[in-house]
């Protein structure tokens, strides 16, 4: 079975921006029980709405069941004729990740995994091989040779919700990694000072940098020094959308945490005192970047697009 990257050309990929982190929207969790067609197109309806005309639809750590029965529906959504030119397939953020706290975020504990081919090509199995990106941690036992499995198959794969040291990553984007999902989220509140994973990240150059630009997971001042490390070849923006995002104020379910939407759109654990992915969507954080880096047109079009479909080996 050939992969998602194999089954989709550039024209597939309708104009406006594309978004490889989108856990879900307005009330449809992909990770969530109960998910169906209706409630996919919902979401791609919406987002299309807004300008975000291509995504990948996000499944974070799950129970096995969970897989079981929402893998198959994603990728019959992705191969359907009206919904399958808005989704580029299933990006995986875990369960092979950090167990660690700080470094697991909001992913539960109790389905965190490590890594395993065996396992791994189930999920790929019940996706139908749509899965077109993995965010894995590098540093736990195994990861290694599933990083060069899933580069062997035309899969992206990302790191993310992880501790690694600079010697880890290396070996990872020597083994086939290329992007880290969300950096400067995802990891402990307090690190050394250096080295630490976000520096060790930043400066390996093989490494495409997803930033989270919604004015609440990182500060102005990190995303002005990415930009000026990395610039537009290496960065592409993400919205990190959760599933209550477009939902007003106030106390919600999200993701499996009791969580606050503030009127300024952060959304947030307050017994953890950690975000549980964002309200915003991509058109949102593009307009936040270009106020807070004074982005050209052409420059945004990269960073919120053209990279994203690049690495996808759609352009």
């Amino acid at each position: 079975m050939s992969n998602a990257a194999d089954r989709k050309t550039t024209s597939d990929a309708p104009h406006g921006w594309v978004d490889l982190q989108v856990n879900g929207y307005d009330g449809v969790d992909f990770s969530g029980p109960g998910l169906n067609l209706d409630k996919i197109g919902h979401v791609v309806r919406c987002l299309a709405d807004r300008g975000v005309t291509a995504f990948c639809p996000t499944m974070i750590t799950s129970p096995e069941e969970i897989y079981r029965e929402n893998l198959p529906l994603l990728a019959e959504a992705a191969a359907d004729d009206q919904l399958g030119p808005h989704l580029l397939g299933i990006h995986l953020e875990g369960p092979f990740l950090s167990p660690l706290d700080g470094a697991r975020g909001a992913h539960p504990r109790e389905s965190v995994r490590e890594p395993s081919i065996p396992f791994l090509q189930h999920l790929l199995e019940w996706a139908d091989d749509w899965v077109s990106l993995v965010t894995l941690a590098p540093e736990m036992p195994g990861a290694i040779p599933l990083i060069d499995f899933l580069a062997s198959r035309g899969v992206l794969v990302s790191l993310g919700h992880h501790l690694a040291n600079q010697e880890t990553i290396c070996r990872a984007c020597d083994a086939g990694a290329t992007l880290a999902t969300h950096l400067g989220n995802g990891i402990p509140n307090q690190l050394p000072r250096h080295p630490n994973p976000i520096w060790d990240q930043l400066a390996e150059e093989r490494l495409k940098i997803m930033l989270i630009a919604d004015g609440h997971h990182l500060p102005d001042s990190f995303l002005k020094v990415c930009w000026r490390a990395a610039g537009a070849d290496r960065i592409l923006l993400t919205s990190d959308a959760a599933p209550i995002a477009g939902y007003p104020a106030g106390e919600y379910m999200n993701l499996g945490h009791k969580v606050r939407l503030e009127e300024n759109g952060k959304l947030w654990n307050p017994a953890g005192n950690h975000l549980v992915g964002s309200s915003f969507q991509l058109d949102q954080c593009v307009r936040h970047a270009e106020r807070v880096l004074g982005l050209t047109g052409a420059e945004s079009r990269k960073i919120a697009r053209e990279n994203a479909l690049s690495l996808l080996g759609l352009t």
